[in-house]
């Protein structure tokens, strides 16, 4: 797992609850035209996590923490998804430098699959 993020309609809500009960810092990320949020740890300052706006590139996620697991092919292990039963629901896109798909395992859970 190399990231795990949260994607809401009210970011900044979430990110206030998070930051008082957790403890953690945040910084803004500029979307273009609003801002998500990396969550740090406190004392480092370490990134460790980001909540999300439910909008923009991230529209179509679902309200879950998000794991992103690294794959060395991304098309190849969306075939294996389907083929073992998990279906892909947010369709692959790009990321940084890389790609993601989000997939559904055959018991409910999410997770989004990350080729860099």
């Amino acid at each position: 797992m190399v990231w795990i993020d949260l994607t809401v309609e009210d970011a900044a809500t979430v990110r206030d609850f998070y930051s008082a009960v957790v403890g953690w810092t945040t910084d803004e990320v500029d979307m273009g035209g609003y801002a998500d949020f990396s969550m740090n740890t406190p004392g480092s300052g370490t990134t460790i996590t980001g909540v999300c706006h439910a909008r923009g590139v991230n529209a179509d996620m679902p309200p879950a923490w998000m794991p992103y697991f690294t794959v060395a092919d991304l098309d190849a292990s969306i075939e294996r998804c389907r083929e073992l039963g998990g279906e892909v629901v947010v369709a692959p896109r790009t990321l940084g430098e890389g790609r993601f798909c989000v997939v559904k395992d055959p018991a409910g859970a999410v997770a989004a699959l990350y080729q860099l």
